[in-house]
C-alpha cells in the first residue's frame, strides 16, 4: 500500500482498512482480501526451465569458442575425423552438467533453510482469537503479539504493555525498540524511529500488544526491499570477465591464424581448399579445449571444501570471486557480533552488592526460561543469564518472592517497577532503568552498613562511571530497590518509584564473536582490507571495531549523516580513509559498495539483515548468514554461511601472500574483573557473588 499508516490517528488507519479492532475482520471478508490481495509472503524470482539454464551456461565466450572449434574440427575433415568435434562437445556437456547441478544444490539447500521459518499469526476474526498462517494474514487484520513473536506483517500498534521489537534485520539497530500505541508521527519519520509501527520480518522482544495489519506480501517494508532486488541482474565475476576476455582474444588469435595462412597460401599458388583446411585445423589447434573443463573441476572443488567449512556456494565462479577479495564489507550485529547482549561489568557503590544488583535486574524484568536458555528483552536476558551463572536463577527468586504487581517500561519515564512479595512479609520494590532516570527518583544508597543518605557527590560519582561505562560502547542500566512493611497504596509508577535505595550499574554490550580477532588477523595477512558497515551507532561501532583491530590509527568512521552531505564523487575519491560506516540505510550500504568498486577493489559484502540485501546483490560477491539471516539476504547473496562464522567468509582468501603482523597494533578484548575494573572512577567496587540467598540479598 502507498499510504503511511504511520502518520495518521488511530481513527483513521482503522476506518481506511475498514476494520474493527475488538471484532476484527469477518472470515468472508478475509478470504475475499486474500484474493484480492494474494498470500502474505515474498515474490521470488521465476526459476528458468532446464533448456534456459543449460542455455545460460553455453552462452559463456569461452563455451562459444569451443563449439565454433568443434564445428570447424568436424568442417576440417570433411566429415569424416569427428573425434576431436566430439571430445569438445564432450568436455561442453561436462562443464555444462557440474555447473547446472551445483545450481540445484544450492538451490535444494536454500530451500531447507527457508522451511526453518514459517511461523503461524494470533488473529481476531470475528470476535475471536485463531491461529492462522502468517501467509493468510490481511490488511485489517488485527493480530496480537508477545514476547517470542515474530512479526507477520507490517502493522500499526493499537494498544501495547512494554511492547518492543528487535529491527536488526530491517534498520541494522542491534538495541530493541520500545513501541507505542496513541497518534500519528510526521510523514517524513525515518523508518527506524516509527515507534508506533512494526515491522514485518522482524521479532518481539519484550511484552504485548495489539496490532492492525496494514500491509501484507509485497507491499511491506521487507517487500519493497524484495522487490528492488528482483528488479536486478547479476553482474559478471572477476573469472567470468578474464574468461571473457581470453576468448575475445582466442578468437582475434584464431581469425588471425585463419587469415595469415589463407594469405601466405595465396600467394604461394597453393590450392585453396587445401590451405583453407590447413588455416582451420591450425586455429582449431591453438584453442584450450580442456581450459573451461580444468577451471569447471577446480572450482567444483573449491565449492566442496567451502561446504566442508559451512558455506553453501550459489554459483561455482563466487569461489574465485571470493578468493580475488581486495575488501570485506561486513554489518555488525550478528556477523561481527554474537547479536547477544551480555554483562560484561556490574559496579556497586560498596562491596558485596554485586549479587544484590544482579537479583535485583532479574526480577525487574520480565525474561523467560526457554529449551535453550532465556528469551525477550535482550538486555534482560543478559541479566538474568548472568544472575544464573553466579547462582541467582530467575525461577528460585520468584518462588522466594513472587511478582505482585508492575509498572512496565516507557519511553518517557526510562524506568520500570516491580513489586514482590518477601517470605517474612513485606515488600519488595524494583526498579531498573537508565541511570539518571532512576537516580532522580533515589534518596539514599546502599552503603557497607546499610542504607546512608545519597549526597550530591555519590550522584556525580555515579553518573561519572555510568559515562566512562557508556563510552566503552557498553549499555548503562541502573538497579535500585525499595523494602516497606505493606503493599503498596497502588501499582502507579509514581507510588513505586519513589524513596528508592540505589544499589549498581550494570553493562553490557553485544560482545565480538570470539573467532573474529583472528580472522581479521587472516584477512590482513592476505592482503585484504575489512571494513564495518552498521546500522549501529557511531561510537558503539567504532568502539566495536577498535577491539577488534579494524579500526586502526588514522582510519575514519562516518555515519549516515555525513554521508548525505557527502557527494559521490568525493566518497570515492575517500572511501579508503573510513574503516567504519555507522548509522546508514541500505541505500547507503549500495554507494558504499560502488565507491570500494570505482576505485579497482573486488568487494565481498558479509550480512544477515534485510536491510542489507541490496548491497549483497551490489557486491562482487555477497555472503549472507545462514542461521539468522533473512530469506531476502539469502536470495541476494552468491555465498551463505551456514554457521554465521565471519572466518569462513576469511578461509578463501587464505594464503595470499602476508603483511607482517609486527606492522599493525593489535588490541585484546577482556570483560572487566574486580583487579581491573577501579580505573574508570577510582570508587567503584566489583566483588565476587554474595554468599547470601537471595531473599537475604533484597529482604
Amino acid at each position: 500500500m502507498d499510504h503511511t499508516f504511520h502518520s495518521d490517528t488511530l481513527h483513521e488507519v482503522l476506518s481506511r482498512l475498514e476494520t474493527d479492532q475488538e471484532q476484527g475482520l469477518s472470515l468472508q471478508e478475509g478470504e475475499k482480501r486474500l484474493a484480492e490481495h494474494g498470500e502474505n509472503r515474498l515474490e521470488e524470482a521465476k526459476q528458468a526451465g532446464m533448456l534456459r539454464r543449460v542455455l545460460g551456461q553455453l552462452k559463456d565466450p569461452m563455451i562459444l569458442v569451443l563449439l565454433a572449434a568443434a564445428a570447424l574440427s568436424f568442417f576440417a575433415g570433411g566429415g569424416q575425423d569427428w573425434l576431436d568435434a566430439a571430445i569438445i562437445l564432450l568436455i561442453v556437456l561436462f562443464n555444462t552438467v557440474i555447473s547446472v547441478s551445483q545450481e540445484d544444490n544450492a538451490r535444494k539447500a536454500l530451500e531447507a533453510l527457508r522451511k526453518l521459518s514459517a511461523p503461524k499469526a494470533r488473529v481476531i476474526r470475528e470476535g475471536l482469537e485463531r491461529r492462522l498462517e502468517s501467509s493468510q494474514l490481511v490488511p485489517g487484520d488485527i493480530i496480537l503479539l508477545e514476547a517470542g513473536d515474530y512479526v507477520p506483517a507490517d502493522g500499526r500498534v493499537l494498544w501495547e504493555a512494554g511492547l518492543q521489537a528487535d529491527e536488526s534485520a530491517m534498520t541494522g539497530e542491534s538495541l530493541p525498540v520500545h513501541k507505542r500505541g496513541g497518534g500519528g508521527l510526521p510523514q517524513d519519520t525515518p523508518l527506524a524511529e516509527r515507534k508506533n509501527m512494526v515491522i514485518g520480518g522482524t521479532v518481539i522482544t519484550g511484552g504485548r500488544g495489539r496490532v492492525v495489519v496494514t500491509a501484507t506480501g509485497m507491499d511491506t517494508e521487507m517487500g519493497k526491499i524484495a522487490g528492488l532486488l528482483l528488479r536486478q541482474t547479476q553482474g559478471e565475476t572477476p573469472l567470468q570477465r578474464k574468461m571473457g576476455e581470453v576468448s575475445k582474444v582466442l578468437s582475434l588469435v584464431c581469425v588471425g591464424v585463419c587469415a595469415v595462412m589463407f594469405g601466405v597460401g595465396m600467394l604461394q599458388h597453393r590450392d585453396i581448399l587445401d590451405m583453407f583446411l590447413t588455416a582451420v585445423a591450425l586455429a582449431v589447434a591453438a584453442i584450450p579445449e580442456g581450459l573451461p573443463a580444468i577451471v569447471t573441476i577446480v572450482l567444483a572443488m573449491g565449492v566442496g571444501r567451502m561446504a566442508k567449512r559451512n558455506a553453501i556456494i550459489k554459483r561455482l565462479p563466487a569461489v574465485e570471486t571470493l578468493g580475488c577479495a581486495s575488501v570485506i564489507c561486513s554489518d555488525k550485529t550478528g556477523t561481527l557480533t554474537k547479536n547477544q547482549m551480555t554483562v560484561l561489568e556490574v559496579w556497586t557503590p560498596s562491596p558485596g552488592l554485586r549479587g544484590q544488583a544482579l537479583a535485583l535486574g532479574t526480577l525487574c524484568g520480565d525474561a523467560k526460561e526457554g529449551p535453550g536458555g532465556y528469551v525477550g528483552d535482550p538486555t534482560e536476558t543478559a541479566i538474568a543469564q548472568m544472575a544464573a551463572r553466579e547462582g541467582l536463577e530467575k525461577a528460585q527468586l520468584e518462588r522466594d518472592m513472587p511478582r505482585q504487581g508492575e509498572a512496565p517500561f516507557d519511553s518517557v519515564r526510562k524506568r520500570m517497577a516491580t513489586c514482590h512479595s518477601l517470605p517474612a512479609g513485606g515488600t519488595l520494590i524494583a526498579v531498573k532503568g537508565a541511570p539518571e532516570a532512576v537516580l532522580s527518583r533515589c534518596t539514599q544508597v546502599q552503603g557497607p552498613q546499610g542504607p546512608r543518605p545519597m549526597t550530591e557527590a555519590d550522584r556525580r560519582r555515579i553518573l561519572g562511571v555510568g559515562s566512562d561505562l557508556a563510552a566503552k560502547a557498553l549499555r548503562v542500566l541502573a538497579v535500585a530497590q525499595r523494602n516497606q512493611s505493606g503493599p503498596p497504596k497502588s501499582l502507579e509508577a509514581q507510588e513505586l518509584e519513589r524513596e528508592l535505595i540505589f544499589v549498581g550499574l550494570i553493562g553490557m554490550m553485544d560482545p565480538p564473536r570470539p573467532e573474529v580477532r583472528a580472522a581479521v588477523e587472516r584477512c590482513a595477512a592476505a592482503g585484504v582490507r575489512p571494513v564495518m558497515i552498521t546500522g549501529d551507532h557511531k561510537d558503539t561501532a567504532v568502539a566495536i571495531a577498535r577491539d577488534l583491530n579494524l579500526f586502526r590509527p588514522g582510519d575514519k568512521a562516518i555515519d549516515g549523516p555525513g554521508l548525505d552531505f557527502l557527494p559521490q564523487e568525493t566518497l570515492e575519491e575517500e572511501i579508503e580513509t573510513f574503516s567504519v560506516y555507522a548509522r546508514v540505510t541500505p541505500e547507503h550500504k549500495m554507494r558504499i559498495v560502488r565507491a570500494w568498486q570505482k576505485k579497482g577493489h573486488v568487494v565481498a559484502m558479509t550480512g544477515d539483515g534485510v536491510n542489507d540485501a541490496p548491497a549483497l546483490k551490489a557486491a562482487d560477491i555477497g555472503c549472507a548468514m545462514g542461521r539468522s539471516g533473512t530469506d531476502v539476504a539469502k536470495g541476494a547473496a552468491a555465498m551463505i554461511l551456514t554457521d554465521d562464522n565471519f572466518s569462513t567468509v576469511v578461509a578463501a582468501v587464505q594464503g595470499r601472500g602476508s603483511i607482517p603482523t609486527s606492522e599493525r597494533p593489535s588490541t585484546t578484548y577482556s570483560p572487566a574483573t574486580s583487579g581491573d575494573f577501579n580505573h574508570l572512577s577510582g570508587h567503584g567496587v566489583l566483588v565476587s557473588p554474595c554468599p547470601l540467598s537471595p531473599v537475604q540479598l533484597l529482604g
